[in-house]
């Protein structure tokens, strides 16, 4: 049953990229991030209400933090969407798991002593290889748009992806202590609401239109669907099946690249796309022998 809320989270997330990307167009990042913290805060209220859940909360911390480093990536997200392919925006967000490999690494070689002569640990170097068939991908993927001047949104791209890897562990963590999906959901809205609020103080309001802002409700709505689907899949840990099949999102989010905005990915692009893909698999993989925990991206 795991498998099945992270499919649908994945189909959730990737249609909300689909209204983000459009909205993007009369609404800036800072705004996006607002909104759907707004509608978020609004569904949850009313979906903990409807199960009799309090949304008291006896881990402010933890939720504070999960809620600075969850709107970082997500800020970030929203902005590749604007000047990205969508296939593009989607896969660099689901780097999370080749940036969990590339901590690691870092930290074993930082602990490592040559002079010991005791040999870094083989899994260490499979992690390695993991992380440099991962960082190939980005490169092969990028290369159509370097020429369209798009790499700084490529490399914010990549940063959704790093931060996303910190606040999904988060997730897992507050899952494993017994709050409910709907309070975590809940707090993240408002972390939402709040840094989009104070970023609108630098890059301002666009200006109001109707028939515009209608695209915002299904940001929304959609957002907090795909986060009650995905806290509900790793409430009780992340099995390998479902850490991967978040990966899922890059198939949905391809074909309505294909289908709905015209994108052309060259097959580089591809190649790309599937060494990101095989390379996170792998990394889950091989961490899960060490932690039955892995995490996952998010929105």
């Amino acid at each position: 049953m795991q498998a099945l809320w992270m499919l649908a989270a994945s189909f959730f997330f990737a249609t909300m990229a689909v209204c983000v990307k459009i909205s993007s167009a009369w609404f800036n990042a800072a705004e996006l991030v607002f909104y759907r913290g707004l509608i978020g805060m609004l569904l949850m209220w009313l979906w903990a209400r409807s199960r009799r859940e309090s949304l008291a909360t006896h881990y402010p911390g933890m939720h504070a933090w999960r809620s600075m480093v969850g709107v970082l990536s997500l800020g970030a997200w929203f902005y590749s969407l604007a000047f990205l392919p969508l296939a593009t925006a989607m896969t660099l967000n689901y780097m999370s798991s080749v940036w969990v490999a590339a901590f690691l690494v870092g930290g074993a070689l930082a602990a490592w002593n040559p002079r010991s002569g005791a040999p870094l640990p083989e899994r260490q170097g499979l992690l390695a290889a993991t992380v440099l068939a991962g960082f190939v991908g980005v490169i092969l993927m990028l290369r159509p748009t370097i020429a369209q001047n798009q790499m700084f949104a490529g490399t914010v791209g990549l940063l959704s992806g790093m931060m996303a890897a910190f606040a999904y562990l988060q997730v897992m963590a507050l899952g494993k202590l017994g709050e409910p999906e709907s309070r975590t959901v809940f707090y993240f809205a408002v972390g939402s609401a709040v840094a989009g609020a104070a970023g609108m103080l630098f890059t301002g309001l666009s200006p109001w239109d109707w028939m515009h802002a209608l695209w915002l409700l299904p940001v929304g709505l959609l957002a907090s669907l795909g986060q009650l689907c995905m806290t509900r899949a790793y409430s009780q840990g992340a099995t390998l099946v479902v850490a991967n099949l978040q990966y899922s999102g890059i198939v949905f989010g391809a074909f309505y690249s294909l289908l709905l905005f015209g994108d052309q990915i060259p097959m580089v692009g591809w190649i790309g796309m599937a060494l990101i893909v095989g390379s996170g698999i792998a990394a889950t993989v091989l961490r899960s022998r060490a932690a039955p925990d892995a995490p996952g991206e998010e929105h």
